[in-house]
């Protein structure tokens, strides 16, 4: 079984430094710089058209920093700056190409959708999680993820969802991740 806190030593997965309060000094500052256009296919789709999924939805970050805004333009303070590309978020409002987001904790704020992925992901949530080479609690355990671990969600199927964590496939109850939700199924 793989322990995925060795890999956190290792350095090769970030639990913390999630986000960081930006200085509310009013003074107005650009994305992150090499960001492009926001995904506009998948099931998290962030970009414009005629056809919009419905809200709320699931995407990720695109890139390792994100400020997020107090309101829906550069004119806006920047409230929270996030520092970890693929950390799942909820999409909750949209006004032109700004999207507002929520995250684990609840936070929320507003992100150009240039910033954002449609690449769903999830985080686990509560305590130390296995997670299984199949969706059941009898199947073998293949890895042990802390709480704050990211990874991509490939599949959710009743009470079960597949992510890819480190390079490694396995299954985890859906009630130990944020980032799908409960009705939720897809491969």
């Amino acid at each position: 079984m793989l322990a995925i806190s060795a890999i956190l030593a290792a350095g090769m997965l970030m639990t913390g430094g999630i986000l960081s309060h930006a200085a509310d000094d009013g003074a107005p500052t650009e994305g992150v710089e090499g960001a492009t256009a926001g995904d506009e296919a998948g099931r998290g789709w962030v970009g414009r058209s005629a056809e919009r999924p419905p809200l709320p939805r699931f995407v990720s970050m695109r890139s390792a920093e994100v400020n997020v805004r107090t309101g829906p333009g550069t004119r806006y303070p920047v409230s929270v700056i996030y520092h970890r590309r693929d950390l799942p978020v909820e999409i909750t409002a949209e006004y032109e190409n700004w999207r507002k987001i929520r995250d684990v904790e609840g936070a929320e704020g507003w992100a150009h959708m240039s910033l954002l992925s449609g690449r769903r992901t999830a985080i686990i949530t509560g305590e130390v999680r296995t997670l299984y080479d199949r969706p059941s609690a009898d199947a073998v355990a293949l890895l042990r993820a802390e709480p704050g671990v990211v990874g991509r969600v490939m599949a959710c199927e009743r009470n079960w969802c597949e992510m890819d964590i480190a390079n490694t496939r396995a299954w985890i109850r859906r009630d130990e991740i944020w980032g799908v939700y409960p009705d939720e199924d897809f491969r």
